[in-house]
């Protein structure tokens, strides 16, 4: 009880609080700039917390981290274009409700599921930290790689109209992750000799062109309505946060499972928002009564999504306090934040350390809340954006893709990459192939390669990935999960074909 008094005093102190929702702003507004990172605003942050006391940097980061988890929502539901890689599956439905005219509901709806599921990962955090982290280091590379066959059965659920072109989407995500490096021996493969290859394609250099600007040529393929005038979303912009609110509260269901999976994701070293988010969103899909609906402005498709993503931050957290395993890049930057203060990040840290536990509990609680406070007061600010005429939106977020881009290694060679790419992106979407696979397949593909093969370095014999029991259980989830892609889309393709009978 002692340390909590003593954390709660450090937090609610005026001076962290101010610190707090300064670094709540900045993660918001770094995360809607595509390009820019969470990852990106934190290292930004780190030095400044030098010089402050290690529970208030460390809640000053928080602010930034869940800030940012909420931030690539905007340029996702306003632009089409994920601000950051966990907010990929909002784009599905936040953006195509923003087009139908209800960017404020899809803003909303997205800033309240990313509250709840912050604060549902907070309450995971607190309760089943020990556990958790125990189960999540016990994982070996058999169970990761069983694990990233099971996501990526996602594919299925994401191919659009077509199947084959869904899948085939897939395949050239995997096929692009690839080349570059050799994530086991270092040696380089698939760069035909091209030195720009040598090192592969970074991941968000493939993101910010496969979505940002293929969806940018898309927007100005009409050169008579970008002289015009034409705005991203003509109709007029109504937004009634509250009323959202009980809406997001009206699919209980779908928020507590989306954030559990964000929890359970975000315990597992390594993994993160960018999968959460897909996985959470493809479990909603499979659990609705309507799937069909999904992808066309769904406020469940929403929810699911942001949910994950935002719940991952508390999940991330347990290896990091239970072990002294950092989850994700973000919490590898915490834990250096500690170590610089020269706090040992360990199993002990709960006991050496208590007061800083428990304020790091009580900070994901408070960020959670001054996230919110800004995203409502500062909505009708970035509603702003769907009234820019196109002729002046495009080239502005055209710039920030290729800042972001080039600042990611400060080399030229990216932003070449980035052209390419992107118009591979616009071809692909223009002939109506699913870009989302795409990006699971180069999100997963290193992931499944890099533990397959550390599996088969620690022991050849491959029906351990049988005889291990967590690992069986993934594979045997991945067979359900194909089973219920393939069902689902012959009963789709029946209703299809009795409606065209029906109508002839």
């Amino acid at each position: 009880m002692d340390d909590f008094l003593t954390a709660l005093v450090q937090i609610f102190a005026v001076s962290t609080l101010l610190y707090m929702l300064v670094g709540s702003v900045a993660g918001i507004i770094a995360a809607a700039i595509p390009g820019f990172t969470v990852t990106m605003a934190i290292v930004l942050t780190l030095p400044l917390t030098f010089t402050m006391e290690p529970l208030q940097g460390v809640a000053v980061m928080l602010s930034v981290y869940v800030g940012g988890l909420t931030g690539g929502l905007i340029s996702a539901a306003l632009l089409g274009i994920p601000g950051t890689p966990s907010s990929v599956a909002t784009t599905f439905d936040a953006f195509p409700m923003a087009r139908k005219g209800d960017p404020g509901r899809a803003l909303s709806l997205g800033v309240w599921a990313s509250f709840f599921g912050t604060l549902i990962s907070t309450l995971f955090l607190v309760v089943a930290a020990p556990p958790l982290a125990v189960f999540a280091v016990k994982l070996g590379p058999w169970e990761y790689f069983s694990l990233i066959v099971f996501a990526l059965t996602i594919v299925a659920s994401l191919v659009g109209d077509s199947v084959i072109r869904g899948l085939l989407a897939g395949l050239i995500g995997l096929a692009i992750s690839t080349v570059g490096a050799d994530p086991i021996l270092g040696r380089p493969r698939f760069d035909f000799g091209i030195e720009m290859l040598e090192t592969g394609l970074p991941f968000l250099v493939v993101l910010i062109g496969i979505f940002a600007i293929s969806q940018l040529l898309s927007e100005v393929e009409n050169a008579r309505t970008v002289r015009s005038g034409a705005k991203l979303v003509t109709d007029a912009i109504d937004f009634k946060t509250w009323k959202v609110m009980k809406e997001v509260l009206m699919s209980p269901v779908n928020l507590i499972r989306s954030s559990v999976v964000g929890v359970l994701i975000g315990a597992l070293p390594g993994a993160g928002g960018s999968i959460s988010n897909l996985v959470a969103y493809d479990q909603a899909k499979r659990a609705s009564k309507t799937p069909e609906m999904f992808g066309t402005g769904t406020p469940d498709g929403v929810i699911a999504s942001e949910a994950g993503n935002s719940a991952t931050a508390g999940g991330g957290l347990i290896p990091l306090i239970g072990l002294g395993i950092p989850g994700s890049a973000v919490d590898a930057i915490l834990m250096a934040s500690l170590m610089v203060h020269g706090i040992s990040v360990g199993p002990r840290l709960i006991t050496d350390h208590g007061d800083l536990v428990y304020g790091m509990f009580i900070a994901m609680a408070v960020a959670s809340f001054m996230m919110l406070i800004v995203s409502v007061l500062s909505m009708r600010l970035f509603l702003r954006v769907a009234e820019v005429p196109k002729w002046l939106i495009v080239p502005t977020v055209l710039t920030c893709c290729v800042v972001g881009s080039f600042a990611l290694n400060n080399r030229v060679t990216d932003l070449y990459l980035l052209g390419i790419v992107g118009l591979v992106g616009y071809a692909l979407r223009t002939l109506g192939y699913s870009l989302a696979p795409l990006v699971l397949g180069v999100i997963l593909g290193p992931i499944a390669e890099t533990n397959l093969r550390r599996a088969l370095m620690t022991d050849s014999d491959p029906t351990q990935f049988l005889t291990r029991p967590i690992s069986l259980i993934f594979l045997i989830a991945a067979v359900l999960s194909i089973g219920w892609a393939i069902r689902s889309h012959l009963k789709t393709n029946k209703m299809n074909g009795v409606k065209d009978a029906n109508a002839s």
